[in-house]
C-alpha cells in the first residue's frame, strides 16, 4: 500500500517493485510538474527532472506500507567526468528541499555542479512527500492557530495559547495517521540511504544546512561506511538536541542574544553607515522592546509594531546580513516614535518587509532561496522536533520556564520557550523510535563542519560541539553574521569544492571571512 501521493513511473510486476542489485528500487526520473517548473529559474527548467520514489513507512517493516518522496535532479554539466549525486537538505525541520537542486549556483562553485548531479528532495511528511497534516482544512487550522500567541506574555495570552496547543496536538492525534509515529531524523536518514541506492551511488555525498546537519550526523553514524563526503553548514548540537530538548532550546535563545548583541555593537561601530548607531543602540533596543510589552507602537507609515512583531522581525533578519541595513532603519523609525527628535525623515522610513520563510526564526531554514513559501501546508516541523527532542510532558511548566528563560535571554527567551517546549509536552507520540547516538562512529573521510561566529539560529559553539562529537571531522570557521555560509565565503567555498570533488579535507581550525560585510 502506498500512502500519500501516488507513485508514478515505477516499473512493477503485479505488486512487486523492481529492485536494483543493492535491494532498493531505482529512482525513475520523469518530467517535473508544471507548477514545480514554474517555481524555478527559467534556465533550469529544461535541465531538471523529477521523481516520486517509494520508501517504507516503517523501516522495521520494509515490505509493509509505503510513502512516496518527491525528488528533483539537476544533472552534472560534465557527465563524462561525473562523480555521482550530491543530496541537499535545507533544514527546518520541515524545509522543503525539492527545488534546491535548481539553485546550485547559490551555494556551490561551478566545478561542484560540473561533477555532481544535484538532488533536492522533500523529506518524509514535508511538502510533496506524503505530507503530515493535522487538519483536513485550512479553516480548521486557522481556528486553532489563531488562538495562539507566538510570544505569549499576559495571563490571557498564556492561557489561550496553552489551550489552543492542546487542541492542536489533539488534532494531530486524530488526523495525522500512521506517519505521525515515523517522523524521526533516523527515519529520514534511512530514506536517504535508499535514495542513494536508488540513484546508483555506492556511497553518499551530502550537504545539509542547519537542522540538515542533524540529518547528516545521523547518517554518518547509522551508515558510517556508506559516507563519502558530508558537508554540514550551520550546525546543531546533536547530543544535546536528542537528549534534552528544553536545554537545547534554552541555549538556542542564548545564541540569538549573542547574534543580536554583535549586530548592535557592529552598528555602533559603523557610525553613519548604520541608521541605528546614534546614541547607544543596545539601550535603545531594550527600551523599545520593553515599551512594546505594554502596548503597540504605530509608525508614521501606519505600520503597527507589536512586541511579537518586533522580536519576530529581528529574529528573522538576523539570519541574513543583507537585511541588516533595512533592519537598522526600521529599528530607528520605531525608536523615533518614542523620541521624536531622533525620528528619521519621511524619505528614510523603511517600508515594512516580510519575514524570511523560517517561521520568524523558529524553523532553521536557510534563508535566501527564491520560491520557498512559509510553512503552511504540513505539520512536519513539530512532527520531527517532538520526535527527536525529548521534553518533560508537563505543559503546566511552561509559564514558569518561559519567565525564567526571559530573565536569562530578555529578547528571545520567551519566544524560544513557546516554540517547542509547550507543543512537544503534549505531542501524541509518547515513545518515539529515534536515534540519539552514539555520535562518534568513524567515517572513511572526515565530515566537513562549517560554522559562523554570529550564527543566531545555531550558535557557533554548536558547530564546535558537532566537530568534537563526530568520530572524524574537520571544523571551518567564518567570522560572519547570518545563518549558514555556503555561497557567501569564497575561502570556504573553495575548500568545500576541493573536499567534495577530490576528497581533500581542509586543515582543521581555519578561520575565513565572508564575501561581504554588513553595512
Amino acid at each position: 500500500m502506498v500512502l500519500g501521493t501516488a507513485v508514478s513511473g515505477l516499473a512493477a510486476t503485479g505488486t512487486a517493485i523492481a529492485l536494483d542489485a543493492q535491494g532498493a528500487a531505482p529512482v525513475r526520473w520523469t518530467k517535473c510538474a508544471d507548477d514545480v517548473l514554474a517555481s524555478i529559474p527559467e534556465p533550469q527548467r529544461a535541465r531538471v527532472s523529477c521523481a516520486q520514489h517509494p520508501v517504507p513507512l516503517d523501516h522495521r517493516k520494509p515490505r509493509g506500507e509505503r510513502i512516496t518522496l518527491a525528488l528533483m535532479k539537476s544533472p552534472a554539466t560534465d557527465q563524462a567526468n561525473r562523480i555521482g549525486s550530491l543530496f541537499l537538505n535545507p533544514g527546518g525541520p520541515g524545509g522543503a528541499g525539492l527545488r534546491y537542486a535548481a539553485y546550485g549556483s547559490s551555494f556551490f562553485q561551478p566545478e561542484v555542479m560540473a561533477r555532481f548531479d544535484l538532488i533536492g528532495f522533500d523529506p518524509r511528511g514535508v511538502g510533496r512527500s506524503s505530507p503530515l497534516r493535522c487538519f483536513e482544512t485550512q479553516e480548521e487550522a486557522d481556528a486553532v492557530f489563531g488562538r495562539m500567541s507566538s510570544i505569549p506574555v499576559t495571563r490571557a495570552e498564556i492561557r489561550d495559547t496553552m489551550r489552543a496547543t492542546e487542541d492542536y496536538t489533539d488534532a494531530c492525534r486524530r488526523t495525522a495517521g500512521p506517519l505521525l509515529a515515523h517522523m524521526s531524523t533516523e527515519d529520514v536518514a534511512r530514506d536517504l540511504d535508499l535514495l542513494r541506492q536508488g540513484v546508483g551511488d555506492r556511497t553518499l555525498n551530502y550537504v545539509g544546512f542547519s537542522y540538515g546537519t542533524l540529518l547528516g550526523a545521523t547518517y554518518a553514524n547509522v551508515f558510517p561506511h556508506r559516507s563519502r563526503a558530508l558537508v554540514l553548514d550551520g550546525n546543531v548540537d546533536p547530543a544535546l538536541r536528542t537528549s534534552n530538548g528544553a536545554e537545547y532550546d534554552r541555549q538556542r535563545a542564548q545564541g540569538f542574544e549573542l547574534a543580536l548583541d554583535a549586530f548592535l555593537k557592529r552598528c555602533d561601530a559603523e557610525g553613519d553607515k548604520c541608521a541605528y548607531s546614534d546614541g547607544d543602540p543596545r539601550a535603545k533596543f531594550d527600551e523599545v522592546r520593553d515599551a512594546l510589552r505594554k502596548g503597540p507602537i504605530t509608525l508614521p507609515s501606519g505600520e503597527v509594531v507589536t512586541h511579537a512583531g518586533y522580536v519576530g522581525r529581528v529574529t528573522s533578519d538576523l539570519y541574513a546580513p543583507a537585511r541588516f541595513k533595512a533592519l537598522a532603519a526600521w529599528l530607528q523609525a520605531i525608536y523615533g516614535v518614542l523620541h521624536p527628535s531622533a525620528a528619521l525623515s519621511a524619505q528614510e522610513v523603511p517600508a515594512p518587509t516580510p519575514p524570511l520563510a523560517n517561521k520568524h526564526g523558529l524553523a532553521d531554514v536557510r534563508a535566501g532561496v527564491a520560491g520557498d513559501a512559509e510553512y503552511l501546508a504540513d505539520d512536519s516541523y513539530y512532527g520531527v522536533n517532538c520526535t527527536d527532542k525529548p521534553f518533560v510532558r508537563v505543559p503546566e511548566l511552561f509559564p514558569a520556564l518561559a519567565a525564567k528563560w526571559e530573565r536569562e535571554s530578555p529578547t528571545f527567551g520567551r519566544q524560544q520557550a513557546a516554540a517547542d517546549l509547550l507543543t512537544c509536552a503534549s505531542w501524541p507520540v509518547r515513545h518515539p523510535d529515534r536515534y540519539a547516538g552514539p555520535w562518534h562512529r568513524h567515517t572513511p573521510n572526515p565530515v566537513l563542519v562549517v560554522g559562523n561566529y554570529y550564527d543566531p539560529a545555531t550558535q557557533y559553539k554548536f558547530s564546535q560541539r558537532m566537530a568534537r562529537q563526530l568520530g572524524n571531522a574537520r571544523l571551518l570557521t567564518v567570522d560572519a553574521f547570518g545563518h549558514c555560509i555556503l555561497g557567501d565565503s569564497a575561502g570556504v567555498d573553495t575548500a568545500v569544492t576541493d573536499y567534495l570533488v577530490n576528497l581533500k579535507a581542509p586543515a582543521n581550525g581555519q578561520v575565513f571571512q565572508p564575501n561581504t560585510q554588513p553595512f
